[in-house]
């Protein structure tokens, strides 16, 4: 909702920018999307790396209870 009263404010103050925005903001979001499932792969690859290295420690602690 903020974004769109945004756009609305973009729009009164100069409509030829808002109108160009609107256009651009899809071709943009496409653009970034294979960069964020790369980010969201590297997440999960160093959450995978950091759970297989403190399971030991976990096993260790979990016995020792």
């Amino acid at each position: 909702m903020i974004k769109f009263i945004l756009w609305l404010i973009l729009f009164i103050l100069c409509w030829p920018l808002a109108l160009l925005a609107l256009i651009l903001y899809p071709v943009v979001w496409l653009l970034s999307l294979p960069f964020r499932l790369i980010g969201i792969t590297v997440s999960a690859v160093f959450d995978l790396l950091k759970a297989i290295l403190t399971l030991p420690a976990r096993m260790l602690n979990s016995l020792a209870k």
